[in-house]
């Protein structure tokens, strides 16, 4: 079967953030926008889609991350068919463990900023994860019709506690209550939004005359951003004193890609403002597979990213079902694997994959096959961990595992009884296979169970 979807144009991106931020809704009006969904699933109704787990929906916060996938055309249908494999991570410290793993085998990221709070304790430990795996991002200053939001306070921020560069892409049209939409700097064009059809209409205006001189200003940043990208694009722009429109967005991807610059784009997620503008940056901006190397460290160099090379797959989570079974996500790196075929776990000898599934949130669907950077999830990998390199049989290679987090409490736990203590240690076992970052051990001294 050949490729649907050339590599050079998936983007694997997560969406990362502090509690509240507004990430999940985020993530919903990506869904909604992109024909995923019919209807836009609300946190703070339990509706929310990526928050599939009764846990999640009864306290309206992320857990679990969930990924999914969904192609876009661009707000105008401008661009090819891109295919986006996106993976909603939780916002809370406490499961941090699931965004570290993520941002592991992805490509890209949004951080989700408040635009009243701004950047907060969460947000800076996201950021460092992001710094740590060399992952290009976005920002997207969100809850700009909040009272309060303001969004030059919030670039300051960006780069004042997180040493980052911000170039700001936008600039917004109205404040709190009265927020319409943006001005797309590059394009020198006004997007609002009408209000209604759930914000699916978003039409092209000139430039509000109270903010042509802000917005050329702010324009001319921009340019000057992405002129610093390469030599070329600074002598064109010493010589003509501008960049056109490719020229910038080409500029701005490639210093987008080497992490010198983190570009910002503004909304109200929950409003139904600034999604669109956000995809087609993820289109233009953030990386594909192919743009990401030096992510293998075999002895023996493999050409990645490409569906000739052997096989070769990072198992980046372990998740057991309600009836018991075990679900291993994974990001492939290299080859195609097809269903029901034999795969090897890295020092812990070759498995039978099973199925082949592609999930979305909770919900999947058996596939034929894999290809190079997609992410997908398989049945009956027995023996797999978080961190475990899955390769072809023979083709022997490691790639980097994921950094766990030591853990900084732990807490006995009993049974009440002896029948009890056997399905203890099979529930301990089965959340320690999920969960890399808890660890379970006898107390020699006491004889309990420490986690």
């Amino acid at each position: 079967m050949d490729r649907v979807t050339p590599i050079t144009r998936y983007r694997n991106i997560g969406i990362v953030a502090h509690i509240d931020a507004g990430k999940t809704t985020t993530s919903e009006r990506i869904l909604f926008y992109t024909g995923v969904s019919r209807r836009m699933g609300e946190v703070h109704d339990g509706a929310a889609v990526m928050d599939w787990m009764t846990q999640e929906q009864e306290r309206g916060i992320t857990i679990t991350a969930a990924a999914t996938t969904c192609f876009w055309r661009g707000t105008r249908g401008q661009y090819d068919e891109h295919r986006i494999n996106l993976i909603d991570t939780p916002g809370h410290v406490d499961f941090t463990i699931e965004v570290e793993r993520c941002l592991r085998v992805l490509d890209g990221a949004i951080v989700v900023v408040c635009g009243t709070s701004g950047v907060q304790a969460q947000t800076e430990t996201v950021w460092r994860q992001a710094d740590r795996h060399g992952v290009p991002r976005l920002v997207f200053v969100n809850k700009l019709d909040r009272p309060g939001a303001n969004l030059e306070r919030i670039v300051a921020q960006l780069q004042e506690r997180l040493q980052a560069v911000p170039v700001l892409m936008q600039m917004q049209v109205g404040e709190e209550e009265g927020f319409r939409g943006v001005v797309d700097l590059v394009a020198r064009e006004a997007r609002l939004w009408d209000g209604t059809d759930q914000g699916v209409r978003v039409s092209s205006a000139s430039i509000p005359d109270p903010l042509r001189a802000r917005a050329e200003a702010l324009r001319e940043q921009v340019v000057e951003a992405a002129a610093l990208a390469n030599d070329t694009l600074t002598d064109r722009y010493l010589e003509t004193g501008s960049l056109s429109r490719d020229d910038i967005l080409a500029g701005l991807r490639a210093r987008t890609l080497r992490n010198e610059i983190v570009p910002v784009f503004c909304g109200a997620a929950f409003r139904n403002k600034g999604i669109q503008p956000l995809l087609d940056a993820v289109i233009d901006l953030l990386p594909s597979p192919t743009d990401r190397t030096n992510l293998s460290e075999a002895e023996v160099p493999r050409r990645m990213e490409s569906d000739d090379a052997p096989f070769s797959a990072l198992a980046f989570k372990v998740a057991t079902e309600p009836d018991g079974r075990r679900l291993t996500f994974f990001r492939v790196y290299s080859g195609v694997l097809g269903a029901g075929e034999m795969v090897e776990v890295a020092g812990r000898g070759v498995r039978d994959v099973g199925a082949l599934v592609q999930m979305h949130a909770n919900d999947r669907h058996e596939i034929p096959m894999v290809r190079a950077g997609d992410i997908a999830a398989a049945t009956s990998l027995e023996g797999v961990t978080t961190g475990d390199t899955l390769h072809a049989p023979g083709n022997a290679l490691a790639l980097a595992r994921v950094t766990v987090p030591t853990p900084v409490m732990s807490i006995v736990v009993e049974p009440r009884t002896a029948e009890d203590a056997l399905h203890m240690a099979s529930a301990l076992s089965l959340l320690a296979q999920e969960d890399p970052s808890m660890r379970v051990h006898q107390d020699p001294e006491t004889a309990q169970t420490v986690i």
